[in-house]
C-alpha cells in the first residue's frame, strides 16, 4: 500500500507549531546523537521542519533531498531567513538520489515511508549512502485514528515497517515519540 504523496500546496501544516507536541526535530537530534561534524541527509526534506534544526546542530553538509521541487524551494527559503548555508538541496526520489555512496553519517526520512512507491529500492538506497555505524531515523504514523497525518488506509503499523526493516537492516529500535507517532532507529554496521 502507497498513500498519496502530501502536496506542497498543503506546506504550511508541516511548521504547524503544533507538530512539536508531537514529535519535536530535537528529540530526533538527540536520539541521532547529531556531532558537530556529522554530514546529514533529511530523505523528503519537505519544508525543512527537520532540516532547519539539523543544519543547526552541525556544521557538516546537509542534504536535503525530496522529489518535488516546490518544497526545496520553500526550504531555500526558511533556510536564508535563518541564514543557514550548510545545506544541499536536491530534487529527487528517495530511492534513488545522487549522493556518493558511504558519505552520510546520519539520517532521517519522517513521515514520507508510506508515500514512497519503492520501498525496497528506498531502504537500499540508504543503506548506499550511510557510513558504516552510521544512524538512521525512520518516523512514521501509527496505524491509528489521530487528528493530525494521513488516512488510516494509508499508515504502516509499526510492528510490521519494525519487522520489514529488521531483515533489511539487522539493528533497529523501536521507539514511541507520541501514541500516533512512532520511529526506527537503524544502526548500520
Amino acid at each position: 500500500m502507497t498513500g498519496h504523496r502530501f502536496h506542497y500546496e498543503h506546506a504550511e501544516r508541516l511548521l504547524d507549531p503544533k507538530r512539536k507536541e508531537w514529535i519535536d526535530p530535537q528529540q530526533a537530534i538527540s536520539m541521532l546523537s547529531v556531532k558537530p561534524n556529522d554530514t546529514i541527509v533529511d530523505l523528503g526534506s519537505g519544508n525543512g521542519y527537520f532540516t532547519i534544526p539539523l543544519a543547526q546542530a552541525t556544521n557538516g553538509k546537509v542534504y536535503a533531498i525530496d522529489v518535488q521541487p516546490e518544497m526545496i524551494q520553500l526550504l531555500k527559503k526558511r533556510a536564508q531567513q535563518f541564514a543557514i548555508t550548510n545545506i544541499e538541496y536536491q530534487v529527487a526520489d528517495v530511492a534513488s538520489t545522487a549522493l556518493p555512496s558511504h558519505s552520510v553519517d546520519k539520517g532521517i526520512m519522517a513521515f514520507v515511508f508510506h508515500e514512497v512507491e519503492r520501498k525496497e529500492a528506498a531502504i537500499d538506497e540508504i543503506r548506499r549512502v550511510m557510513r558504516p555505524n552510521g544512524q538512521f531515523l525512520l518516523i512514521e504514523w501509527e496505524a491509528i485514528e489521530s487528528e493530525m497525518g494521513p488516512p488510516l488506509h494509508e499508515r504502516i503499523p509499526s510492528e510490521e515497517l519494525f519487522s520489514y526493516v529488521k531483515q533489511k537492516a539487522g539493528n533497529v529500535e523501536l521507539v514511541r515519540f507520541h501514541p500516533a507517532v512512532y520511529g526506527l532507529l537503524i544502526r548500520w554496521e
